[in-house]
Parts: structure tokens; sequence; C-alpha cells
């Protein structure tokens, strides 16, 4: 999530994707005359909170492509809030993003390389790479290894993908035709030289010494308590498989079950204290730059109309036009449909954010609420609402704790 072959940014700069709906969503229309006109809006949602569990501040990726890394390490923040107890907001962790993608990326280098070059190599990842450097190679504070080396206040990482990239290909066109063992450390100096070297021979925080496994441990973070859940119908409903999306590069395997299953088990999560990543498709013309995402009806304002072609109006922005005057019409999620724009490539591994509470708008219709990695933007400051049917729609997959799903479906699992 977070980086993929067709890009474009907003007016904050974050990156994200559409192959099929850029000119509807993203970029301003030249003949609208407006910048912000092509871009939807919250069109008068008013929201009640049913249940919101603690999240850390909002942060902002800016150019980078690390959604999956900000909306994990979020998520890891909330367990250690949640596994702790912690009361205090001033006590909140704040994990290091940094040190995360620096590892990562150290990661993939040598399994690009070993794979010759047959895997993607980039910014992008999923959430349960967070997962496995945690596991692997622990958590320190943001405070020991903010990332910021290259004299920005906020992270841009494009030069330094790019330097990434040409390296470890000109290691796979290496005319030696044999490769030493220094071509590993030649990656971690540019990761270094960007990101700040890893303090993996430990730390002093706050007066005491860690290592970044003992600091993961002083949290009680145990990384085989995580599970990642997914919908679809290719493979066989209570089972697992990787699934099929250039950024699970490491292969990681999700439980897949039914669709109201898939539903029940956020809500359920979330009802009983807990929060959860999220990955999926955030381009849709429903996904508003405002802080909503609902599944428009694209068909509802009817065949587009000679003014409306000659003045650039786009029919899926005439359409969630067209329902600003009362409840916006959204279609029916259904499994079908997932399965379908998932294979047809509608849905797309767009980016990475975190869930933590359920609301409902003044319809009654319910939302989940996701904290997302773009700032402060939007009606709700950087806080998402997702409506159920997008969610069910759009959501690629979700990683929780294991303990946070509902007894049932751990059976069916084979969960213990």
């Amino acid at each position: 999530m977070g980086w993929l072959k067709r890009i474009v940014f907003n007016t904050n700069n974050h990156m994200y994707i559409k192959p099929l709906l850029i000119a509807a969503v993203i970029l301003a229309l030249p003949a609208a005359g407006n910048a912000q006109s092509a871009r939807l809006k919250d069109p008068g949602f008013k929201f009640k909170v049913i249940k919101e569990n603690p999240i850390t501040s909002i942060k902002d990726q800016n150019r980078s492509g690390t959604c999956w890394c900000f909306s994990a390490t979020s998520f890891f923040e909330s367990e250690a809030i949640r596994i702790n107890g912690i009361k205090d907001t001033t006590a909140y962790p704040d994990f290091s993003e940094m040190f995360t993608i620096s590892h990562s990326y150290q990661d993939r280098a040598k399994k690009y390389v070993s794979m010759d070059g047959n895997i993607s190599f980039g910014a992008g990842s999923e959430c349960e790479d967070v997962l496995h450097i945690i596991k692997d190679y622990g958590i320190v504070p943001n405070e020991v290894m903010r990332g910021l080396n290259y004299g920005t206040a906020l992270p841009e990482h494009y030069e330094m993908d790019a330097v990434l990239k040409g390296a470890v290909d000109a290691v796979l066109t290496n005319p030696n035709k044999k490769l030493t063992p220094a071509w590993p450390r030649a990656i971690k100096g540019i990761l270094d030289a960007y990101l700040g070297e890893c303090p993996d021979s430990g730390f002093t925080y706050k007066g005491k010494f860690y290592t970044p496994a003992s600091y993961r441990d002083s949290y009680k973070i145990n990384p085989d308590d995580y599970v990642t859940l997914t919908s679809y119908t290719h493979h066989p409903f209570y089972s697992k498989f990787a699934i099929e999306v250039g950024d699970n590069w490491r292969q990681d395997q999700a439980y897949n079950v039914p669709l109201d299953e898939f539903w029940d088990a956020i809500c359920y999560a979330i009802e009983h204290g807990y929060t959860m990543t999220w990955g999926g498709d955030v381009s849709e013309p429903g996904f508003t730059r405002d802080g909503v995402a609902y599944l428009v009806d694209v068909k509802a304002a009817g065949p587009m109309t000679d003014r409306q072609r000659l003045n650039g109006i786009d029919p899926e922005k005439a359409a969630v036009k067209d329902t600003l005057q009362a409840q916006p019409k959204e279609l029916a999620a259904s499994q079908e449909m997932r399965q379908m724009e998932f294979e047809n490539k509608q849905s797309t591994d767009d980016h990475g954010m975190h869930a933590f509470g359920i609301a409902e708008d003044q319809w009654g219709t319910k939302y989940i609420m996701i904290k997302n990695s773009w700032g402060k933007y939007g009606k709700y400051d950087g806080i998402l609402y997702m409506s159920e049917n997008y969610f069910k729609e759009k959501t690629e997959d979700f990683m929780v704790n294991k303990e946070a799903l509902p007894k049932a479906l751990k059976a069916k699992l084979g969960i213990k």
C-alpha cells in the first residue's frame, strides 16, 4: 500500500492512485476553472460517536509512500495503550516509523536481489511488514530515531526511494557476475544517510537503557498475537492465503471469511475495546477529501448532458452532487461485487489507515472511524468516517489482535 505505478497528488502533496477515476476525483478539470471543484466534499453528514477507542496524535507521512508503516505503527501505539491500561494521554507512546522503514527496506533489498528482481521494490508495503519488523528487530521511540536527516520537517522520501532502487538494480546487473558481501552494507549506508542509523545495539530513553527488543517487551507487545482477515471468493472461506497484490512482497497470509463475518468481526473488535489496521481502496468518488467515505451510486445522476460534457463535469461527480439535498444514495455492497472489482482492478491496494471507532450519521447508517496519516486535513482534522457499504466493498484486509475476534469465528479459523 502507498506506492503504485500511477501516481498523482492532492493539494497537500499526499499520494494516492486510481487508474479509472483520476480525472473525476483527484485532478482539477481544466474547464471547471477551480481546483477544488473537481474534488468531492462531505455533503453535510452529522455523526454521533457510538464507540471510540484511544489513539495517538495525527501524523503526516507527507511525501512518502509509507502509509502502511504509519497506520500499523499507530495501531501498535493503541495496542500498547490498551494492553498496559494507559489512561494519561501525556504518557501515550510515540513509536518511530523510520526505524521500521529502514529495516523493511534492508529486508526487501535482500529478497529483491535473491529473487532476481521479480518482486516489487519501492516505498509501498503491507501493514504486516511492521509486524515482522517488530518481531525481528523491536521498536524504538520516535524521539530516538526521527529519520529526518535531510533538512525537512516532514518525510521527503522520493529521492531516497530512487537512490535505493538504482542501487539494488545495479547489484542485479553486477558485471563481476558474483556478488560481494559489501552490497547490503551499501544499502544500509544509503538508509543511514537519509534516515539515520538504527539504534540496534541499544539506546537510553528517559534515563533507562533499552534495546529495541526490550523496549518492545516493556509494552508487553507479542507479535504472535496478531492476525489478518480478508474476504474473497477465489479462495476457500475459513482458510488462509496470500493476497495477490504487489506490495505483499513477504507473501503474508490472511484468514479468508465471508463478507458478513468480515464486517461483524471489525464491529465486535471495536465494541470490545480493540483497534485494527485497515488496507484498501481510497480513490473512489465517494472517498471525499473532507473526511467521509461512502459508496456513491454513480448512476444516480442519469446520463451526462451536453452541457455537463462541454463544461468538463464528470458524471460520477454529478451523481454525488445530486445526492447533496438528501440522504446520499449508496450502492449496496455485496460479496459478488467486491470480488468482481478486486479481479478487474476497480478495487486497488491504495492506502493503509488505522480504524478505531464506530459512529452513525443522521440517517442511522453505521460508519467506521479511521485515523489517517495525511496530517490534520479535512473537516475532522485527519479523522475519516467510512460507511458500512464502503468498508465492505473497498477494504482489502485488516489486522487485529486475535483476542478481538468472536469466539465462534476463532473456532472456525482454528485460532487458539
